[in-house]
């Protein structure tokens, strides 16, 4: 791959808190010369399940708790044509599809497989950025075969994760994070997409608003009501226009838009929060009862704190509704919270909790959350 550079914004691995509306005079290269992987499981957990189990292939299988609040975790291709979908209620995944089959899930040995899935990365790369169990980032510019091409790399890990594993992966192949994304999910399952940089204004072009980095429900909500629908309706838009509108997020749209993502793949990933979170089998009303749990709460926070070393500033409290409205309240504190701080957490949870509504049709899910890494406050100063 070659480089190119338009006039557009400097270049910087982290948006700038200070950008302007004076965009003319502003500049931003347009780096093209990495070789980016994204490979994407295809349906990690059910395709395990139904590699584990031969009986299980062919039919629609959810893996997650079937009973009373469960959800799906994972739904196999064959269920997903009946509309069943990650993170949906398991009662309502029994209704689409009556014959369904749920399978308890196995993180530990999910996690295992995953594992055996990195080995074969580093056998191309050792720059690998795991988003999840089962999907990755891949640098593979300077790769350890000595490939050219990288949709040849993406080929040869496909093939490795089939022969070995009797698992399917899909993948996508470009110059930057946010085209290789795209790309593994564009011809799932068993997918293999290269966006190469001479096409990647017209393969962008394509897309509709909910494919971009960042856009959820809301923002997505957002963009149609002010007649952003596709990718050139957002090119449209000025860069001054898109802050006033989406804040900083909307500076990451107007690069991404443009075909521009200098973010490295990294081979770590730096903890941004530490949680735990209940959801209950009857909606939750009483106070006293709701006080129990965020005890329990706290003292499953503090164990996972010690586990993660992790320390930080912000405390949130979530609380779901019987309607699954979400509320969240939080507090930053001056000390940080660290596994040896179980009192004042709890203390400071009960604060949050006192001045948060309870709905009288009650609570369905209610969690913890400490973020704000001691790391972003002091730099690069940490208490490990």
């Amino acid at each position: 791959m070659t480089s190119s550079e338009s006039s557009l914004l400097p270049t910087s691995e982290h948006r700038p808190p200070d950008v302007t509306a004076d965009e003319t005079a502003l500049v931003l290269t347009r780096d093209t010369s990495r070789k980016i992987v994204h490979v994407d499981m295809d349906a990690f957990y059910a395709s395990v399940e139904q590699r584990d189990n031969p009986a299980l292939r062919g039919r629609p299988i959810a893996v997650g708790h079937a009973e009373g609040r469960g959800v799906v975790a994972t739904a196999s291709y064959e269920a997903r044509q009946y509309g069943v979908r990650s993170a949906m209620p398991s009662a309502k995944a029994k209704a689409l599809c009556p014959h369904l089959i749920f399978v308890e899930g196995r993180m530990a040995h999910y996690k295992a497989v995953s594992q055996s899935i990195h080995d074969i990365f580093h056998r191309y790369t050792d720059i690998i950025e795991p988003i999840s169990l089962d999907e990755a980032f891949l640098d593979v510019t300077h790769n350890k075969r000595g490939i050219a091409l990288g949709v040849d790399v993406a080929k040869a890990i496909k093939a490795e994760i089939r022969a070995e594993l009797g698992l399917v992966a899909s993948a996508g192949v470009s110059y930057n994070k946010f085209l290789a994304k795209i790309a593994s999910d564009w011809r799932k399952p068993d997918g293999l997409c290269t966006i190469h940089p001479d096409r990647a204004l017209a393969f962008i072009d394509q897309l509709p608003i909910e494919a971009f980095w960042g856009v959820g429900p809301a923002t997505a909500a957002k963009c149609h009501a002010l007649g952003i629908h596709k990718a050139p309706d957002l090119r449209a838009w000025s860069l001054s226009d898109l802050l006033r509108h989406f804040g900083q997020s909307g500076y990451d749209f107007y690069r991404f838009v443009r075909g521009i993502d200098d973010r490295p793949v990294r081979a770590w990933r730096e903890r941004k929060s530490v949680g735990c979170e209940r959801t209950f089998r009857h909606d939750l009303r009483a106070r006293r009862q709701i006080a129990q749990v965020l005890a329990d709460l706290v003292e499953e926070l503090t164990k996972r704190l010690g586990r993660a070393h992790f320390v930080g500033c912000t405390l949130t409290l979530k609380l779901r509704h019987h309607d699954f409205t979400t509320k969240t309240r939080a507090y930053t504190a001056e000390v940080p919270y660290g596994a040896m701080d179980g009192v004042r957490l709890l203390e400071d949870a009960q604060r949050l909790l006192l001045g948060a509504a309870i709905p009288a049709g009650g609570l369905r899910l209610m969690g913890l959350t400490v973020s704000t890494p001691i790391q972003e406050i002091e730099g690069s100063l940490s208490l490990f």
